[in-house]
């Protein structure tokens, strides 16, 4: 066995029912796509499964039992997203569709803010060359909107960012840096805790993705000193409709609402509204309250297993992985070859074929990639391609399957007779 690997990894495999299903053709699912979404436990299934058979009712409505336990399956969702990620309060924990709403809710509000957090000519926005769209648009819409200007860390050859100029891009007007933990195609983990710190030299609201972090690496929110974290439900072996966003309590009870309607409000006159708390004050209409259960039944998962442990095991699954597609001629990894600088999601291209033919002829054998530009464009562009496939692995992935997908390669390239 690799060191590093979970030693109760094929326990943890029989806890996701997919994994044991085959394609057609009689083929065994190989998965590697995690980064795009993860497979789900059996207990999360379950859990969503018991609240809509048994407790389902609307929340904070609803004044009867079911009503009652519902609200209560609700709120213990957020009670365990806090723990997982260190929050010093549960209500600096707020619901959300996905990472993306939870972006554009932070940029949207902020676009609104009056006073100190109030945008305008002359501020600038600071993001990275290697983020996701989600991380792109809502900050181009923002400075575009307020008349001010939008900034970026440029990314080095290795695929990591270019801090030589961090002085020069984060100033006195700064307003926001925004920037990604983990990048999605290239891996890297970037130092979200020194930006974080020279942001707040000048003032500046960090705002830090975690979508692809918080699956593999521990987070506690106090420790890395962000202002905003966000990251997606689907991600952390939870359902997809649900996202969360922690953000400081100094700065949401300064934020206006982003949406208007029910349950955001502390009183309706025609005349004008007033407006609860947080976190209520950003959680308009019916939240997804089945997807919050989900949520809560994986990171408790997740938590059992341990985060430490989920990222020996991706480091090392990881460092398998790229020991093997070195040994594919014509193949370039994009991102740190250290596995030790960077998370599960390994982007590469190979001479001669296309990412898209790549991932169909993997998928003939069973073996699930994604090809395209994983909503990572600017990444793509600095390093001269269109497109790319990505493997990525998570905590249920085994050397067994990395083997498959490098079998699989070297039959791409035979059958696409390149070299």
């Amino acid at each position: 066995m690799l060191p590093g690997l979970l030693p109760e990894l094929e326990v943890i495999r029989k806890d996701f029912p997919i994994l044991e299903r085959t394609l057609a053709g009689g083929l065994p699912l190989v998965y590697l796509d995690s980064a795009n979404t993860s497979q789900k436990p059996q207990c999360v299934i379950d859990a969503m499964v018991d609240h809509l058979e048994r407790h389902n009712a609307n929340v904070a409505r609803a004044m009867h039992q079911l009503g009652a336990e519902s609200s209560e399956a609700f709120e213990n969702a957020r009670d365990v997203v806090a723990r997982f990620i260190g929050a010093p309060s549960r209500d600096e924990v707020v619901f959300t569709k996905n990472a993306s709403e939870a972006l554009n809710l932070v940029a949207n509000t902020l676009a609104w803010a009056t006073g100190d957090l109030a945008i305008g000519e002359g501020d600038e926005v600071v993001i990275t060359e290697m983020e996701h769209h989600s991380n792109i648009v809502p900050w181009q819409l923002l400075t575009e909107r307020k008349g001010a200007t939008l900034r970026w860390f440029g990314l080095t050859d290795d695929g990591e960012l270019d801090l030589s100029d961090i002085d020069s891009l984060i100033t006195e007007r700064t307003k926001v840096v925004s920037l990604t933990w983990v990048s999605n195609m290239l891996g890297t983990i970037n130092p979200v805790t020194e930006i974080a710190r020279r942001a707040h030299e000048v003032g500046a609201i960090v705002v830090v993705d975690a979508s692809q972090a918080a699956p593999q690496l521990p987070v506690d929110v106090t420790e890395v000193d962000a202002d905003v974290l966000v990251f997606t439900g689907h991600k952390v072996v939870g359902p997809t409709g649900i996202g969360v966003l922690w953000g400081k309590r100094s700065l949401l009870e300064q934020l206006p609402p982003f949406l208007g309607g029910g349950e955001m409000i502390e009183t309706v006159r025609m005349e004008r509204s007033t407006y609860a708390g947080i976190p209520h004050r950003f959680e308009a209409g019916t939240p997804p309250i089945v997807e919050a259960v989900g949520l809560g039944a994986a990171l408790e998962y997740l938590a059992a297993v341990g985060m430490d442990n989920i990222h020996r095991h991706e480091q090392a699954i990881t460092a398998y992985a790229l020991e093997g597609l070195a040994t594919i001629p014509g193949l370039r990894v994009m991102g740190p070859l250290d596995a030790t600088r960077r998370g599960g999601a390994v982007a590469f291209e190979m001479d001669g074929v296309h990412p898209h033919d790549i991932a169909q002829v993997l998928d003939s054998r069973g073996v699930a990639v994604r090809a395209g530009h994983h909503c990572a464009k600017p990444a793509h562009a600095r390093f001269g391609v269109q497109s790319s496939t990505r493997m990525s692995s998570y905590l249920y992935t085994t050397p067994a399957e990395i083997d498959a997908l490098v079998e699989g390669l070297e039959h791409t390239r035979a059958y696409f007779k390149v070299g």
